[in-house]
Order: structure tokens, then sequence, then C-alpha cells
């Protein structure tokens, strides 16, 4: 989990949450991020049919999807590795009179037991590293997830333009440090290496989806835990 920058030097591939961290301290780094997603929102009723009580929004940021999920009457843990994401995801809970549980801690090494959680979203998160940090944290999500759990997310599909843009630094890996979103480690992948990645799951929904920005495709993902 560590490449050599140009000037020779070690970094880890698994340091996002610091950029992001600057980035949650003020309005303007928060303005991008309160609305939910539609695919996530659309996936409630599937979620309330399917009986899912526990949930656990692993890298809540600044808490968009986490209040939603609450406010549906979930029992959410928000996680993320961002001290100033959790304080405004706190304060947000207090304004609207909204229970949750919050957790500061790293996607690779999830604070929380075996199969525990009917479902876990990771909502453009766990692409932020190299090759092994995202197993690692595909493994924890597998970990804590219950038999025939569903876990929803993103991943950066190939066919994203960024990456004409970024430095290799690993295989499928890309950095540019012109751009303060992607100057930390970002993983790509195709359709096969996605299957790949989540071999412990049963894809319900894959989709290479471009986002507000031209060129900007992720994948959406809702899968179910293999259950043998």
């Amino acid at each position: 989990m560590e490449f050599y920058t140009q000037t020779g030097t070690a970094a880890r591939t698994d340091t996002a949450h610091l950029d992001w961290n600057e980035r949650w301290q003020s309005e303007k780094g928060r303005a991008d991020w309160i609305e939910p997603e539609t695919f996530i929102l659309q996936t409630i009723p599937l979620l309330q049919a399917r009986g899912v009580r526990t949930v656990l929004d692993l890298g809540c940021g600044v808490g968009r999807h986490a209040l939603a999920l609450a406010e549906a009457g979930f029992d959410v843990h928000a996680m993320d590795a961002s001290p100033a994401a959790l304080d405004y995801v706190a304060r947000q809970c207090q304004e609207q009179s909204m229970r949750m549980k919050l957790h500061n801690a790293e996607m690779v090494a999830l604070p929380f037991a075996s199969q525990c959680f009917d479902y876990v979203l990771a909502w453009n998160v766990i692409y932020h590293g190299d090759l092994p940090v995202v197993l690692r944290s595909i493994l924890e999500i597998l970990r804590v997830l219950k038999p025939k759990g569903l876990f929803q997310g993103s991943m950066l599909s190939k066919r994203n333009t960024e990456i004409a843009q970024g430095q290799p630094i690993a295989p499928n890996t890309f950095i540019n440090s012109d751009n303060f979103e992607k100057r930390h480690p970002h993983y790509y992948a195709n359709a096969q290496e996605i299957i790949s990645l989540f071999n412990g799951f049963e894809p319900l929904h894959v989709q290479d989806v471009e986002h507000s920005r031209p060129g900007s495709f992720h994948w959406h993902l809702l899968m179910e835990k293999i259950s043998l």
C-alpha cells in the first residue's frame, strides 16, 4: 500500500481521507455533497421490503446518505476516517433530531463484529487506493455483512477520461497532482475486473454511469453477499 513519488519518497496509497478532511471543514467544500444520490434513494424500498434493519454508511462524508437512511427508519452506523466529516454529521443529527452511531475508522479495518450488518453502502469510497487497498476494503465489507446482506457502492470506470490525465503508480491506479480530488491514488476497473473484485457477491445491478462532469464514468453497484 505504498508508491514512490517523483522525489523518491514512499507514500501510502490509502490517504484520501486526509484531503477530504480538509474539504469537509468549509461550506464550499461540502456544497457538492449534500444531496443524496438518486440510485441510493431508489434502493430504500428494496431494503425495506427485505427487512433490512442495520446499515453501515462506510465513508459517510458529510452524511447525505446516512441521514436519508436514518430518516427511512434504519439503524444507521455512519463511519468515516475524517473527523471533520463526523463533526458535521453530528451537528446535522442534532439539528434534525436524528439518531445514528458515528465511527472514526478506516475502510481497510472496520471496527465491527463479523456478520453484523444487513446492508453496507460505500459510495465513492473504496476506489481511493491501489488494488491491495480495494481488496482489503471489499474483504472487510464481506466480513461485516450478514449472509445474503446487500452491498451498494460505486467504483471508478476505465471509461473515465481522468485516466488520461493521471500518472500510473500501480496496475489500474493513477494520481493527478494538478487535481485536488485526484492527487491521491485512484483505482479504475472495467466490467470484468469489477466482477472479479466482488467475487464474494452475486451482482444484482452493475451499470457504468456518466456523472455530472462529462467523461466521469463510475460503476453503480448493488450486490448480495453469497451465502454458501
